[in-house]
């Protein structure tokens, strides 16, 4: 985490295609301010990662949400995908653009009590499209109100 007064940027690694929560990170860092209302930013500096709100009870909801989004957009060796030129990074590259392009890069959460205003299975997760370990960067920031 590098924080800077009302924005903070947190690094998570990921380790390949899959939804890697920050729900924690971003609550602890919300519990270090004064702020008790207000809106929360989050933005991924990635043009090959996406950021979702989704369900963080059952696992199996990333494990088919990361099998949906390879079979809809697969890897450019697979025959489908043989029209795409942005190919010298490797055969996940440029379907990770797409997914990115599909999905959101930012959300916005109301503050509420100094705490997220989720749902009661709600995490905010980083969606890595990439199979290959990366380290993700998403500045978060905070608008009191």
């Amino acid at each position: 985490m590098h924080p800077c007064g009302m924005q903070i940027r947190l690094t998570i690694p990921t380790h390949g295609p899959g939804l890697y929560e920050f729900t924690h990170d971003a609550n602890a860092w919300l519990a270090g301010l004064s702020v008790s209302a207000g809106m929360f930013i989050a933005f991924i500096q990635h043009t090959s990662a996406s950021l979702l709100i989704q369900e963080n009870a059952d696992p199996e909801v990333q494990t088919d949400l990361t099998a949906f989004f390879h079979r809809l957009v697969p890897p450019t060796t697979d025959p489908s995908m043989s029209y795409l030129t942005h190919t010298y990074e490797g055969p996940d590259d440029m379907p990770a653009h797409i997914k990115a392009a599909m999905m959101p890069v930012s959300l916005t959460v109301p503050i509420v009590n100094a705490r997220l205003a989720l749902g009661t299975w709600q995490g905010l997760y980083v969606v890595e499209h990439r199979r290959a370990p990366h380290q993700r960067n998403v500045v978060l920031s905070v608008q009191p109100g």
